[in-house]
């Protein structure tokens, strides 16, 4: 116990888990007889001032922990916060030079969006956080759609209300890093790709927004781009010959790739290239760099793609425990752990329809070494979530035993996982 996390982030946790389960369930019976239309206004509204106020409260939380308006240990938050000020405060051609010399063409994409909204509202991280919340209610609209379109009303309308609640989602407008932005680029390609797929007919316009959306994504992560790709590409291959014809497949294929070729350019194929070249030793090297560096835990050079495989539409499981610099995964616990418990309807969802977007990403997640990593799990948490939501919906009564079996199965999962923390730093 005496490593046991401190008491303010034990009571992030409590909240979160309450919030979202209480309230998961009341809005789910409370918002039913709405209209479609006002079930979206509703969503919509109740999510911003969700996140406007968790926005603003840890706003002052950071100040008053920290002294600045940021996250513990702010590496990659104070990297884009000054590259996109640089623009407003030092001109154009400083914050160019900072730009290409120092970011990767896959992290491009959410500093110039920074600069220009730091260019129209100034320098102050708070109104570009705003701007995160209208952003990120927006997604919570477009899983709405996604899901029912996919499955029916009452799973699209759970699987809003549990986007407008997952902390995670929270948690990423009141940082200045890129996931919020590039969840929502990530659902619009879903919701439109799924809409074009949906289509009696597709036609060359419609596919072109979620062209784009791959084509921005690959400044904003590489893998992430290349999954969208491929499973847009999976999509239109497996449309019915009466929704697109196979020579128009052939040429809608040629055409996106040619002008991605252009649009993007050699960036774009050398820094996808070069992910597939280190596959083999990303994850290994990974590792073993977390079980040597200083406070690192040794049993991470035993982790594999095959110890996270089974495990990868659950973890990460929450921190329980104190370890040195670790206060950003400690304010999370209670969302991961909502996570952890979601997770058991996923599953019980995604044997019966799997998804190329989800799938693919997350095995892409096995082999590489953020495996464990909440922030590379976030990209598609909203997705996860609407496969739960699916899972809820097909719960009867003989179901029962085996959710409270997997609830029990989680607890020992969380404890163990604090243990191996302890442990595996010679401290327990």
């Amino acid at each position: 116990m005496s490593y046991a996390m401190p008491l303010q982030f034990m009571l992030f946790g409590f909240v979160a888990v309450l919030l979202f389960f209480t309230y998961a369930n009341k809005l789910t019976m409370r918002w039913q007889n709405y209209s479609q239309s006002m079930f979206a206004k509703k969503l919509f509204y109740t999510a911003l001032v969700i996140r406007i106020a968790y926005v603003v409260f840890v706003y002052f939380y950071y100040l008053e922990m920290t002294g600045a308006p940021h996250a513990y240990h702010p590496g990659d938050e104070l990297e884009y916060h000054g590259t996109g000020s640089l623009w407003k405060l030092e001109g154009y051609e400083v914050f160019k030079y900072n730009l290409v010399d120092y970011h990767t063409f896959s992290d491009r994409g959410y500093t110039v969006w920074l600069a220009l909204e730091y260019l129209l509202l100034g320098t102050h991280v708070l109104p570009a956080r705003l701007l995160k919340c209208v952003i990120d209610a927006f997604s919570c609209v477009l899983m709405y759609n996604i899901a029912k379109r996919n499955f029916g009303e009452a799973v699209g309308r759970m699987t809003g209300i549990f986007c407008v609640l997952m902390p995670n989602m929270w948690y990423y407008c009141g940082v200045t890093l890129k996931e919020t932005e590039m969840v929502f680029l990530v659902i619009l390609f879903v919701e439109r790709a799924d809409l074009v797929l949906h289509s009696p007919k597709i036609k060359f316009t419609s596919v072109i927004l979620p062209a784009v959306c791959v084509l921005l994504m690959f400044t904003f992560r590489t893998a992430l781009a290349a999954v969208m790709f491929a499973s847009f590409a999976a999509g239109l291959i497996f449309t019915t010959s009466k929704q697109l014809q196979g020579w128009k497949k052939v040429l809608y294929g040629f055409v996106f790739a040619i002008w991605m070729l252009a649009t993007v350019g050699v960036e774009m194929v050398q820094e996808t290239q070069e992910l597939w070249s280190r596959r083999e030793t990303n994850q290994s090297q990974g590792y073993e760099w977390r079980a040597r560096r200083a406070n690192g835990n040794s049993f991470a050079q035993y982790a594999t793609a095959s110890v996270f495989a089974p495990l990868i539409f659950t973890i990460p499981f929450s921190s329980m425990v104190t370890v040195f610099n670790q206060e950003n995964q400690m304010m999370m616990n209670g969302a991961n752990f909502i996570k952890n418990i979601m997770s058991g309807f996923t599953i019980f969802a995604i044997i019966s329809i799997p998804i190329f977007m989800t799938a693919g990403y997350l095995v892409v997640l096995v082999f590489s070494n953020f495996a464990h990593s909440e922030r590379f799990h976030f990209p598609v948490l909203a997705l996860e979530l609407m496969f739960a939501a699916y899972g809820v919906s097909m719960m009867r009564n003989k179901h029962k035993r085996w959710f409270m079996i997997w609830l029990v199965v989680m607890c020992v999962a969380n404890i163990a996982w604090a243990w191996i923390k302890l442990a595996g730093r010679g401290l327990a």
